[in-house]
């Protein structure tokens, strides 16, 4: 029954239509004569009458079959555009020109400019009736609208903003009123798209948000790169409106801008860099067809290793982590995934040498990642024992099976706290840098570090520790007001240790240039804006001082070290540091003795195989000093 309703409403449309056409082929036949003679009727020769008369049957019968040819009588004229009045404009004028032609064939005379009066009265009554549909539903639309609680502001007047205002005016669903556009270009400024102002640049987003009770903004320019995004949402998040933005230019090069494809502004805007992006070529080739191990293949990075890795067809992937959990969960992943990946995940902890040289005798691994480590750095500082049992020799014992059994590569994941180190986590991934430099010189593996800063969303990261103050109601914690760090992303840090996998030549430290550092207190505050709480009123932050071997900030170069750029820009190598190797192996000698008596304070021990580390106290002030 409501299909032969629906066809119902469809015949009687067309057949008004059609109706209507026929009514204005005859009232712009005889208005174009009326035309002509100012509208004086009583002036309009018989014989011109007459042949426009006797030539209706044939214009109407004309106008019919190209209205036809150029679909005017299929399209949803509620959602008529600019495609359907070309149409209409070219019908209309190959009409009236046909109507010339026939006229005369038929030895008809009329006056010249009746043929110019007809086309545009034919063109101008089609445009009437067909957009008279859109005309009705935006009427009803604007008065189903017109209590919208949703005020909100687009930033960008360029397609992609046209895109999303059209879309947004034009449903009948949609619970938003665009109040205003911004943008930077001065050209745009004071014009109208759509009817909506484009009121200024990005200094009047501020303002504007306040005049007009802007609820959310959308930032609608996915050309812009990262500092250009993350410039805007810093300025539009002191008005405490909700932000969203569309994910980038390929939305609009593939014609997919519409609302649907609006997402809210996540913390990796505020990073100000575009991402990291690698060769994948090279990566291709040498983790195909190879087998791989990953130490700490349950982790955050260990995990996106082993995800990246799946999909470059290696011959055998193996999983290692002394968490069975996460193990369990990335195994099950992967299986989905790539239900052809030869895969084994085991339970094993990199401190048992026994365990290590029977996996490496047993499996064979051409390249190992070495990102199985402690890395919380309080945590570390309450037991110090436990970071240098698991950092220090357990890369010692996975290093040395992977020499005894012929691994081509092995890549150690290493971090900026290495960097003149003020906590024991630091100094112990220090000490494996060293550690792998050294096993390089002696040994037919080629032995690397990757060193990079804080990762967004890792295990133990400041993001989802804020993530759950925010959404307990805070208060959100930061250490101190001035602390900054750098910051990537989990793919981005391990694109990176991939690449630096195909770089390696063997005792190189690959250090990612990772932009502009981030101050900690303006990630809280943002945060806090993003979602969609104001400052103090609504989450209180607090200041707890820094923690025991924390510092202010991050470096990701010693002094001592020289830098190499590689065919990646954002890719350096440092330069290895010397030292006394003989040393070097005494003091990990004794170093080992004094965690395995469980010694109550190894930090001198640690100091003196890393002169550069400092300790730090509570409040994080150098050990001894005011």
């Amino acid at each position: 029954m409501k299909k032969i309703e629906l066809n119902y409403k469809l015949v009687t449309r067309r057949v008004f239509l059609v109706a209507y056409d026929i009514i204005a082929v005859c009232c712009s036949n005889f208005l174009a004569l009326l035309l002509r003679y100012e509208l004086r009727l009583d002036d309009i020769p018989d014989y011109y009458m007459d042949a426009v008369w006797e030539h209706l049957p044939v214009s109407i019968l004309i106008t019919l079959l190209l209205y036809y040819f150029f679909r005017l009588y299929h399209s949803l004229w509620a959602y008529a555009g600019v495609s359907e009045m070309q149409n209409i404009i070219v019908a209309s004028f190959a009409s009236a020109a046909l109507q010339g032609v026939t006229l005369l064939l038929f030895n008809r005379d009329v006056p010249k400019s009746y043929y110019f009066f007809n086309a545009f009265l034919l063109v101008a009554a089609t445009m009437m009736s067909r957009f008279a549909y859109r005309f009705a539903r935006e009427k009803r639309r604007k008065r189903h609208n017109k209590n919208n609680g949703i005020s909100v502001m687009i930033v960008g007047a360029g397609d992609a903003g046209n895109t999303i205002i059209k879309e947004i005016n034009s449903s009948y669903f949609s619970t938003m009123r665009i109040r205003a556009i911004i943008d930077d270009d001065p050209h745009k400024q004071g014009r109208f798209i759509q009817g909506i102002k484009v009121v200024g640049g990005r200094d009047k987003i501020v303002e504007n948000a306040a005049l007009l009770g802007i609820d959310e903004i959308i930032i609608a320019i996915p050309s812009a790169g990262r500092r250009t995004i993350k410039e805007i949402v810093e300025i539009a998040g002191q008005t405490n409106c909700k932000l969203r933005t569309l994910p980038g230019m390929y939305q609009l090069v593939n014609g997919e801008v519409d609302v649907s494809k609006l997402r809210d502004v996540d913390v990796e805007d505020l990073l100000g860099r575009e991402p990291i992006k690698v060769d994948l070529d090279s990566i291709l080739g040498y983790v195909k067809d190879k087998t791989v191990l990953v130490t700490g293949g349950g982790g955050s990075i260990g995990s996106e290793l082993c995800r990246q890795i799946a999909s470059h067809q290696p011959k055998k992937l193996i999983i290692l982590d002394i968490y069975e959990n996460n193990a369990y969960d990335i195994q099950q992943e992967l299986r989905l995934t790539y239900p052809a990946l030869d895969m084994s995940v085991l339970i094993a902890s990199v401190r048992n040498a026994g365990r290590m040289n029977k996996i490496f005798e047993t499996y064979r691994p051409d390249i190992v990642y070495h990102a199985a480590a402690h890395k919380h750095v309080p945590l570390m500082e309450a037991s110090p024992d436990e970071a240098i049992k698991n950092n220090v020799f357990g890369t010692w014992k996975t290093a040395q099976a992977a020499a005894m059994n012929d691994v081509r590569k092995f890549v150690m994941i290493s971090t900026d706290k290495a960097v003149n180190p003020t906590n024991v986590m630091g100094a112990s991934k220090r000490i494996c840098e060293m550690i792998i430099q050294t096993f390089n010189k002696y040994y037919e593996t080629e032995f690397v570090a990757v060193r990079f800063g804080n990762v967004l969303g890792s295990n133990g990261s400041v993001i989802p520790l804020f993530r759950k103050q925010i959404e307990s109601g805070g208060p959100v914690t930061v250490t101190h007001p001035d602390i900054i760090r750098y910051f990537m992303t989990i793919p981005e840090a391990v694109s990176l240790v991939l690449q630096a996998g195909a770089y390696a030549k063997g005792g190189e430290i690959f250090i990612l240039d990772m932009g502009e550092p981030v101050r900690i207190l303006d990630l809280a505050k943002n945060l806090i804006r993003l979602s969609g709480y104001k400052i103090e009123d609504d989450i209180r932050i607090e200041f707890t001082g820094l923690r025991p071997g924390e510092k202010l900030y991050e470096e990701l170069l010693m002094d001592e070290e020289g830098m190499k750029d590689t065919e990646n820009k954002l890719i350096h190598i440092g330069k290895p540091i010397e030292f006394d190797e003989r040393k070097f192996f005494v003091q990990l000698k004794g170093l080992k003795d004094a965690v395995e008596a469980e010694q109550e304070d190894i930090r001198e021990l640690i100091k003196e195989i890393v002169p550069t580390y400092v300790p730090q106290n509570s409040q994080g002030q150098e050990a001894g000093g005011q």
